[in-house]
């Protein structure tokens, strides 16, 4: 009995082991069998041959010349020498400007240069300028600034007598800018000197009388109330304080002795400015025979625009407040710009009784106390 219950736990213990190797063997079987791990080699590129490569040392060797072109032209380097005369308007723009640089071969790339311009602090101002293909962006810019050593001048003499009609017409001749702008100058800028104090802005003529005629220098293209400021300040630094306190004893004003002043420079032949002076007086004062009329011919040429040797009955009619035949006293405003000769002449009569004068055959003025003489002096030319 002991026996077959020995045998009977073998057997048990041998099926147990059967039962378990067997599963084992039949995980082991239908289980897949372990693969070995490798690197994932990277996927080949397409195209990565000889072409590839010449493709890029082209595009790069494009920019590269590209950027040594515009580096070039940016820095001025191996430019063929060229002088060129640029003006710049007022008002006009950068783009505008730059358009004129290329046609002269200054710049070649406008787009690089107007970039350049952005990132620089220069402004460009009117004026004729000398530049050349020397001269780099920077430089360009800086000669077209205020600070510019390149802005063309212009030496311009202004005769005295001339009004300031005139005196905008040769400006516009010596190409320092245009009557339009002189004139839109004139009459609506502010200058600030006590002489025009009263003067109201918006009407041109309130300066005339005040353009002192001197020798200027000017720049070609230069601003318009630059130039008026010149030629005004240069009147101011003339009116010495000994004048004006004359002035102001006198018992007529700055417009009145300048007014004054003006008819006595397009009267006089340079030797007898004092004498008309006198007569002017005179006549302003005490009317006499003349009634309180001038009667000087410059200032009826003055409203007819035009110069002419003979008045006729006609021209002495016009309704004009510079037509001093049918208007009492001094015309509105001077009818020219005079010479310190003429201003001191219209501060320093001589003391005279005279009310008229006349120019005789001999090429200078006769002065005469009453009418009847005067009259008698033009007959006696008629013989």
């Amino acid at each position: 009995m002991i026996h077959l219950a020995q045998e009977e736990r073998n057997k048990t213990f041998t099926d147990d082991n059967t039962m378990r190797w067997d599963s084992g063997e039949v995980r082991r079987r239908e289980a897949p069998p372990r693969q070995r791990k490798h690197p994932r080699k990277p996927p080949k590129r397409k195209g990565t041959g000889a072409g590839y490569y010449v493709t890029i040392l082209v595009i790069s060797a494009i920019l590269a010349g590209v950027g040594w072109l515009m580096c070039n032209d940016l820095l001025a380097l191996n430019k063929k020498d060229h002088l060129a005369e640029i003006v710049v308007t007022d008002g006009e723009k950068l783009g505008s400007v730059s358009k004129s640089l290329k046609k002269e071969g200054l710049i070649n790339y406008r787009g690089l240069f107007l970039l350049y311009s952005s990132l620089s602090d220069t402004e460009v101002v009117a004026g004729t300028y000398e530049l050349n293909t020397s001269m780099d962006y920077h430089a360009l810019l800086t000669a077209m600034s205020a600070r510019s050593g390149a802005r063309k001048t212009v030496n311009v003499t202004i005769p005295e007598g001339y009004s300031m009609q005139q005196i905008f017409e040769l400006l516009e001749e010596k190409n320092v800018n245009t009557v339009e702008a002189l004139t839109e100058a004139a009459a609506n800028e502010d200058y600030d000197y006590d002489f025009l104090a009263n003067k109201e802005k918006g009407d041109a003529s309130r300066l005339e009388g005040y353009l002192f005629p001197d020798t200027y220098q000017f720049y070609s293209g230069g601003d318009a109330k630059t130039v008026i400021n010149k030629m005004l300040r240069n009147f101011d630094n003339k009116m010495t304080n000994e004048l004006r306190q004359t002035i102001s004893d006198s018992g007529y004003t700055m417009d009145e002795i300048i007014t004054i002043a003006s008819l006595i420079e397009k009267e006089t032949d340079g030797s007898d400015g004092t004498k008309i002076s006198s007569v002017i007086r005179n006549r302003l004062k005490n009317s006499g025979e003349t009634a309180g009329y001038l009667q000087i011919d410059a200032a009826l040429l003055y409203a007819l625009g035009e110069h002419k040797e003979v008045l006729t009955d006609a021209d002495k009619e016009i309704d004009s407040p510079y037509n001093l035949y049918k208007n009492k006293g001094l015309p509105p405003t001077p009818i020219c710009n005079p010479g310190m000769a003429s201003i001191r002449s219209a501060l320093y009569p001589d003391n005279t009784s005279y009310y008229f004068y006349a120019l005789g055959e001999d090429g200078v003025h006769h002065f005469f106390k009453t009418y009847r003489e005067h009259l008698n002096f033009l007959e006696s030319l008629k013989n």
